[in-house]
Protein backbone atom coordinates (compact mmCIF):
# COMPACT_ATOMS: atom_id res chain seq x y z
CA UNK A 1 0.00 0.00 0.00
CA UNK A 2 1.51 3.34 -1.03
CA UNK A 3 1.67 6.36 1.27
CA UNK A 4 -1.30 8.19 -0.29
CA UNK A 5 -3.58 5.16 -0.10
CA UNK A 6 -2.49 4.47 3.47
CA UNK A 7 -3.24 8.05 4.48
CA UNK A 8 -6.70 8.00 2.88
CA UNK A 9 -7.58 4.62 4.37
CA UNK A 10 -6.30 5.49 7.81
CA UNK A 11 -8.09 8.85 7.78
CA UNK A 12 -11.40 7.22 6.77
CA UNK A 13 -11.09 4.66 9.54
CA UNK A 14 -10.23 7.28 12.16
CA UNK A 15 -13.08 9.52 10.97
CA UNK A 16 -15.53 6.67 11.44
CA UNK A 17 -14.02 5.76 14.80
CA UNK A 18 -14.17 9.37 16.00
CA UNK A 19 -17.82 9.67 14.96
CA UNK A 20 -18.74 6.44 16.76
CA UNK A 21 -16.88 7.52 19.91
CA UNK A 22 -18.63 10.89 19.82
CA UNK A 23 -21.92 9.02 20.19
CA UNK A 24 -20.70 7.36 23.40
CA UNK A 25 -21.61 10.13 25.80
CA UNK A 26 -20.59 10.12 29.44
CA UNK A 27 -22.47 13.37 30.05
CA UNK A 28 -25.17 14.86 27.80
CA UNK A 29 -26.06 18.48 28.54
CA UNK A 30 -29.71 19.60 28.23
CA UNK A 31 -29.13 22.42 25.71
CA UNK A 32 -26.40 20.82 23.62
CA UNK A 33 -22.85 19.71 24.30
CA UNK A 34 -21.58 16.47 25.77
CA UNK A 35 -18.60 14.67 27.24
CA UNK A 36 -17.60 11.78 24.99
CA UNK A 37 -15.30 8.77 25.15
CA UNK A 38 -12.31 10.24 23.24
CA UNK A 39 -14.57 11.49 20.45
CA UNK A 40 -12.00 14.10 19.32
CA UNK A 41 -8.89 11.96 19.66
CA UNK A 42 -8.87 9.97 16.36
CA UNK A 43 -8.85 13.10 14.17
CA UNK A 44 -6.24 14.73 16.41
CA UNK A 45 -4.01 11.69 15.92
CA UNK A 46 -4.45 11.91 12.13
CA UNK A 47 -3.52 15.60 12.26
CA UNK A 48 -0.39 14.77 14.24
CA UNK A 49 0.60 12.01 11.85
CA UNK A 50 0.04 13.80 8.55
CA UNK A 51 0.33 17.49 9.35
CA UNK A 52 -1.96 20.43 10.04
CA UNK A 53 -3.16 20.95 6.44
CA UNK A 54 -4.34 17.36 6.08
CA UNK A 55 -5.63 17.39 9.65
CA UNK A 56 -7.80 20.43 8.96
CA UNK A 57 -9.24 18.72 5.88
CA UNK A 58 -10.11 15.62 7.89
CA UNK A 59 -11.43 17.82 10.70
CA UNK A 60 -13.65 19.65 8.21
CA UNK A 61 -15.05 16.32 7.05
CA UNK A 62 -15.67 15.37 10.67
CA UNK A 63 -17.50 18.68 11.18
CA UNK A 64 -19.89 17.82 8.34
CA UNK A 65 -20.63 14.46 9.96
CA UNK A 66 -21.31 16.19 13.27
CA UNK A 67 -23.58 18.71 11.56
CA UNK A 68 -25.56 15.97 9.81
CA UNK A 69 -26.11 14.24 13.15
CA UNK A 70 -27.26 17.52 14.71
CA UNK A 71 -29.43 18.96 11.94
CA UNK A 72 -32.28 19.34 14.41
CA UNK A 73 -30.34 22.12 16.16
CA UNK A 74 -30.48 24.24 13.00
CA UNK A 75 -34.27 24.36 13.21
CA UNK A 76 -33.99 26.39 16.42
CA UNK A 77 -32.18 29.23 14.64
CA UNK A 78 -34.37 32.35 14.68
CA UNK A 79 -33.02 33.75 11.38
CA UNK A 80 -30.92 32.84 8.36
CA UNK A 81 -27.96 34.61 9.96
CA UNK A 82 -28.40 32.58 13.13
CA UNK A 83 -28.47 29.31 11.17
CA UNK A 84 -25.31 30.28 9.26
CA UNK A 85 -23.59 31.19 12.53
CA UNK A 86 -24.53 27.84 14.05
CA UNK A 87 -23.23 25.98 11.00
CA UNK A 88 -19.95 27.89 10.84
CA UNK A 89 -19.06 28.15 14.54
CA UNK A 90 -20.88 25.33 16.32
CA UNK A 91 -19.89 22.80 13.67
CA UNK A 92 -17.46 23.76 10.89
CA UNK A 93 -14.88 25.81 12.82
CA UNK A 94 -15.38 24.04 16.16
CA UNK A 95 -14.72 20.55 14.81
CA UNK A 96 -12.33 21.46 11.99
CA UNK A 97 -10.14 22.72 14.84
CA UNK A 98 -9.33 19.08 15.63
CA UNK A 99 -6.93 19.39 12.70
CA UNK A 100 -4.72 21.53 14.94
CA UNK A 101 -3.66 18.36 16.74
CA UNK A 102 -0.36 18.33 14.84
CA UNK A 103 0.41 22.01 15.40
CA UNK A 104 3.35 21.29 17.72
CA UNK A 105 4.77 18.29 15.87
CA UNK A 106 8.51 18.80 15.46
CA UNK A 107 8.38 21.92 17.65
CA UNK A 108 8.20 20.00 20.92
CA UNK A 109 10.74 17.21 21.35
CA UNK A 110 8.59 14.97 23.53
CA UNK A 111 5.93 13.47 21.23
CA UNK A 112 3.40 12.94 24.01
CA UNK A 113 3.65 16.56 25.10
CA UNK A 114 3.54 17.76 21.49
CA UNK A 115 0.29 16.04 20.59
CA UNK A 116 -1.20 16.92 24.00
CA UNK A 117 -0.55 20.62 23.33
CA UNK A 118 -2.17 20.26 19.92
CA UNK A 119 -5.19 18.60 21.53
CA UNK A 120 -5.41 21.39 24.11
CA UNK A 121 -5.34 24.01 21.35
CA UNK A 122 -8.10 22.21 19.44
CA UNK A 123 -10.29 22.01 22.55
CA UNK A 124 -9.71 25.68 23.36
CA UNK A 125 -10.75 26.78 19.86
CA UNK A 126 -13.83 24.58 20.05
CA UNK A 127 -14.76 26.04 23.45
CA UNK A 128 -14.42 29.60 22.13
CA UNK A 129 -16.65 28.76 19.15
CA UNK A 130 -19.41 27.23 21.28
CA UNK A 131 -19.23 30.11 23.75
CA UNK A 132 -19.51 32.68 20.95
CA UNK A 133 -22.61 30.97 19.53
CA UNK A 134 -24.13 30.66 22.98
CA UNK A 135 -23.95 34.35 23.83
CA UNK A 136 -25.21 35.47 20.42
CA UNK A 137 -27.49 32.99 18.65
CA UNK A 138 -28.90 31.30 21.74
CA UNK A 139 -29.22 34.44 23.89
CA UNK A 140 -32.90 34.80 24.67
CA UNK A 141 -33.63 31.35 23.23
CA UNK A 142 -32.05 28.78 25.54
CA UNK A 143 -29.92 31.07 27.71
CA UNK A 144 -30.72 34.37 29.47
CA UNK A 145 -30.27 37.55 27.43
CA UNK A 146 -28.68 39.34 30.38
CA UNK A 147 -25.14 38.18 31.20
CA UNK A 148 -25.27 35.96 28.11
CA UNK A 149 -21.49 35.81 27.75
CA UNK A 150 -20.91 34.71 31.34
CA UNK A 151 -23.74 32.18 31.15
CA UNK A 152 -22.39 30.78 27.88
CA UNK A 153 -18.85 30.55 29.27
CA UNK A 154 -20.03 28.63 32.33
CA UNK A 155 -22.46 26.38 30.47
CA UNK A 156 -19.97 25.37 27.77
CA UNK A 157 -17.20 24.92 30.35
CA UNK A 158 -19.44 22.40 32.12
CA UNK A 159 -18.83 19.85 29.37
CA UNK A 160 -15.73 21.19 27.61
CA UNK A 161 -13.54 21.04 30.73
CA UNK A 162 -14.00 17.27 31.25
CA UNK A 163 -13.94 16.71 27.46
CA UNK A 164 -10.62 18.56 27.30
CA UNK A 165 -9.16 16.62 30.22
CA UNK A 166 -10.10 13.31 28.58
CA UNK A 167 -8.84 14.36 25.14
CA UNK A 168 -5.53 15.83 26.31
CA UNK A 169 -4.80 12.85 28.59
CA UNK A 170 -5.61 10.41 25.78
CA UNK A 171 -3.45 12.35 23.32
CA UNK A 172 -0.49 12.45 25.70
CA UNK A 173 -0.46 8.73 26.33
CA UNK A 174 -1.08 7.93 22.67
CA UNK A 175 2.04 9.93 21.85
CA UNK A 176 4.08 8.22 24.56
CA UNK A 177 2.99 4.64 23.96
CA UNK A 178 2.60 4.50 20.17
CA UNK A 179 4.88 5.43 17.27
CA UNK A 180 2.55 8.03 15.79
CA UNK A 181 5.28 9.67 13.72
CA UNK A 182 6.19 6.52 11.80
CA UNK A 183 4.44 5.05 8.77
CA UNK A 184 2.88 2.27 10.82
CA UNK A 185 1.38 2.85 14.24
CA UNK A 186 2.79 0.33 16.67
CA UNK A 187 3.61 0.21 20.38
CA UNK A 188 6.89 1.77 21.46
CA UNK A 189 9.20 -0.99 22.81
CA UNK A 190 8.81 -1.33 26.55
CA UNK A 191 12.59 -1.23 26.90
CA UNK A 192 12.35 2.52 26.40
CA UNK A 193 11.90 4.04 29.84
CA UNK A 194 9.41 6.76 28.87
CA UNK A 195 7.14 4.30 27.06
CA UNK A 196 7.35 1.80 29.92
CA UNK A 197 6.50 4.44 32.52
CA UNK A 198 3.65 5.83 30.41
CA UNK A 199 2.15 2.37 29.89
CA UNK A 200 2.31 1.69 33.62
CA UNK A 201 0.82 5.07 34.53
CA UNK A 202 -1.98 5.00 31.94
CA UNK A 203 -4.63 3.04 33.93
CA UNK A 204 -4.06 5.15 37.06
CA UNK A 205 -4.23 8.42 35.15
CA UNK A 206 -7.32 7.37 33.19
CA UNK A 207 -8.90 6.24 36.46
CA UNK A 208 -8.18 9.70 37.87
CA UNK A 209 -9.61 11.36 34.75
CA UNK A 210 -12.80 9.31 34.86
CA UNK A 211 -13.17 9.96 38.60
CA UNK A 212 -12.86 13.68 37.82
CA UNK A 213 -15.56 13.39 35.16
CA UNK A 214 -17.91 11.57 37.54
CA UNK A 215 -17.38 14.19 40.24
CA UNK A 216 -17.74 17.00 37.72
CA UNK A 217 -21.08 15.52 36.63
CA UNK A 218 -22.33 15.86 40.21
CA UNK A 219 -22.12 19.65 40.06
CA UNK A 220 -23.65 20.11 36.61
CA UNK A 221 -27.02 21.79 36.20
CA UNK A 222 -29.01 23.07 33.24
CA UNK A 223 -27.32 26.44 33.69
CA UNK A 224 -23.81 24.99 33.64
CA UNK A 225 -22.45 23.86 36.98
CA UNK A 226 -23.01 24.66 40.64
CA UNK A 227 -20.17 23.67 42.98
CA UNK A 228 -22.54 23.70 45.97
CA UNK A 229 -24.47 20.80 44.43
CA UNK A 230 -21.72 18.44 45.58
CA UNK A 231 -22.90 18.91 49.17
CA UNK A 232 -26.30 17.49 48.19
CA UNK A 233 -24.98 14.26 46.72
CA UNK A 234 -25.66 10.86 48.23
CA UNK A 235 -22.83 8.70 49.56
CA UNK A 236 -23.56 6.14 46.83
CA UNK A 237 -22.84 8.77 44.19
CA UNK A 238 -19.20 8.61 45.26
CA UNK A 239 -18.89 4.87 44.73
CA UNK A 240 -18.29 5.09 40.97
CA UNK A 241 -15.40 7.61 41.08
CA UNK A 242 -13.76 5.86 44.04
CA UNK A 243 -14.00 2.41 42.43
CA UNK A 244 -12.70 3.67 39.08
CA UNK A 245 -9.77 5.43 40.73
CA UNK A 246 -8.79 2.44 42.90
CA UNK A 247 -9.12 0.05 39.95
CA UNK A 248 -6.86 2.26 37.83
CA UNK A 249 -4.19 2.41 40.52
CA UNK A 250 -4.29 -1.36 41.10
CA UNK A 251 -3.99 -2.10 37.36
CA UNK A 252 -1.07 0.33 37.06
CA UNK A 253 0.78 -1.41 39.89
CA UNK A 254 0.18 -4.81 38.28
CA UNK A 255 1.43 -3.60 34.88
CA UNK A 256 4.52 -1.98 36.37
CA UNK A 257 5.48 -5.11 38.31
CA UNK A 258 4.76 -7.41 35.35
CA UNK A 259 6.87 -5.38 32.91
CA UNK A 260 9.66 -5.06 35.46
CA UNK A 261 9.81 -8.85 35.92
CA UNK A 262 9.87 -9.49 32.17
CA UNK A 263 12.73 -7.07 31.59
CA UNK A 264 14.79 -8.21 34.59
Amino acid sequence: MNQKTLRLTESAIMLALGFILSLLKIIDMPFGGSVTVFGMLPVIIIAYRYGTAWGLLVGFTASLLQMLSGLKNLTYGTSAGAVITIIMLDYVVAFTAMGLGGLFKGKVKDKGTGIALGALTACLVRYICHTAVGCTVWAGVSIPTSDGLLYSMVYNAAYMIPETVITVAGAYFAGKIFTLSEQQIKPVPMKEGSARNAAAMLPAVMGLVMAFVFIFAMVQTEEGFDITAITRTDVFDWLAPVIVLIAGIVISVIIKNTVKKKLS
